[in-house]
């Protein structure tokens, strides 16, 4: 064997290691509630991710295992589980929607705390989901607030303000206002859904 092919076989498992970390990470920590907000923006390459770990891993296989046999009996099982897997993730990812940031207002007399708003479409129909976002940086959490899903005019979301430094005014479609109140720590008091 090379004396090249242990220290590559060894950093291509760390990097397979790795994304596989970020990829579990990003899929346990990185929801709306509390969630850290560094997270939830992995998730939007988790498919990407994934594909990565699996060429790292099989290459490692392929490149650290002296005998032939142990490579076929790695690579091939890794490859027969993994890229089924990973072409399902693929064409959903190719078939959802990305959200995009519509609004991020700072909230008056409060530092490091804003209301995010992002809207995407399930389907045809447009979906905006509202968001208390708490901290800066790496530590940055977010809460959900409110989903207002705009398959009628009047289930849209027409507004979405601060009022206060812990209350937030939301107004739908057909005029219908939902206050939330926010906790000093950013969690809000309530989920509203609508449509």
């Amino acid at each position: 064997m090379a004396p090249y092919r242990r220290p590559l076989a060894l950093a291509l498992l760390v990097v397979g290691g790795v994304l596989l970390a970020g990829v579990l990470a990003a899929c346990l920590g990185g929801g709306s509630d509390g969630g850290l907000v560094v997270l939830s923006r992995v998730r939007g390459h988790l498919v990407a991710m994934g594909w990565g770990a699996l060429v790292a891993l099989i290459a490692a296989a392929l490149t650290g295992l002296r005998q032939p046999m142990a490579r076929f009996a790695t690579a091939v099982p890794l490859a027969l589980l993994g890229v089924p897997v990973l072409l399902i993730g693929t064409l959903g990812a190719l078939l959802s929607d990305e959200p995009k940031r519509t609004q991020d207002l700072a909230a008056p007399g409060s530092e490091g705390r804003r209301l995010v708003v992002e809207r995407s479409y399930a389907m045809i129909d447009p979906v905006w989901d509202v968001y208390v976002h708490e901290g800066d940086g790496l530590l940055e959490r977010r809460w959900a607030v409110g989903s207002f899903n705009g398959d009628a005019p009047d289930n849209s979301l027409d507004e979405a303000v601060w009022t206060g430094p812990d209350t937030i005014r939301m107004t739908a479609g057909d005029g219908t206002v939902h206050t939330v109140a926010v906790t000093p720590g950013g969690r809000p008091d309530r989920f509203v859904s609508v449509g």
